[in-house]
């Protein structure tokens, strides 16, 4: 907790107490090869590198994600984890590109062309009533510890069909929250369709693709999605509702 001054607009000053909410490197190794480095919350991180695994098509199942190693370093963290399966191609794929993408995310006829790749069709399922949505929203800040300390974090939850709020993760970054609700899921043998993934995250096309390929399929988020978002949803059959508030919620998809 850190004493700082804060100024107030009728010229006074008072003192104020704030905690930071924490952001460190963490690198990810498969099989002894580096695959990233993100900027994350050191919490839930066997989660975290399960659910990217999965998230990323390395890893079908959990069982293909074993020997989950954390190890904290001067800098920050590493995760290490074995993988078995199909997902062992796209890794040493990754490892040997790497050197010809840059820090733009999406660059190169490749990347481009796997931004537009087709996603898999979500399972039929039935619409979510918005009396679940409101209620999984009030049950959301008893499960967001980090956020009641530091007001900087967001979160990933899911809710089963009556809103029930069964499992909830926090990350300084809004993929991070998904990637880590994703491992803790599936770590717990918990399907994600049925029920819904609420987000705190601004609805961006990847929110939206993390969801479709976990599994899931209703996502809701606070935000309005982008047009990729929607557009994405739309052609994967995942229903979504954005702009979630306490007494209004926008149904988007389908």
């Amino acid at each position: 907790m850190t004493l700082l001054t804060q100024h107030n607009r009728d010229g006074t000053t008072t003192h104020a107490t704030r905690d930071w909410v924490p952001e460190v490197p963490v690198a990810l190794e498969f099989n002894g090869l580096a695959y990233a480095v993100m900027m994350a919350t050191p919490a839930d991180l066997a989660d975290f590198a399960l659910g990217f695994a999965l998230n990323e098509g390395l890893a079908a199942t959990p069982a293909e994600v074993t020997d989950l190693a954390l190890a904290e370093v001067e800098n920050g963290w590493i995760v290490r984890a074995t993988l078995t399966g199909l997902g062992i191609d796209k890794l040493t794929d990754r490892v040997r590109t790497r050197v010809a993408e840059s820090s733009c995310g999406l660059c190169g006829i490749e990347n481009l062309e796997a931004v537009a790749r087709p996603l898999p069709p979500v399972a039929a399922h039935a619409a979510i009533a918005p009396e679940a949505i409101f209620s999984a929203l009030g049950q959301l800040r008893d499960h967001q510890p980090l956020t009641r300390a530091t007001g900087a974090a967001h979160a990933a939850a899911w809710a089963d069909s009556g809103g029930r709020v069964v499992l909830a993760r926090e990350d300084v970054g809004r993929h991070n929250a998904m990637d880590k609700l994703v491992g803790a899921m599936a770590a717990r043998g918990l399907p994600l369709a049925g029920g819904f993934i609420l987000s705190t995250a601004r609805c961006s096309y990847e929110i939206v693709e993390k969801a479709v390929r976990a599994g899931a399929t209703t996502l809701v988020t606070v935000s309005l999605p982008t047009s990729m978002a929607v557009a994405r949803a739309q052609s994967a059959g995942l229903s979504l509702w954005c702009l979630a508030r306490d007494d209004s919620v926008l149904r988007v998809s389908p």
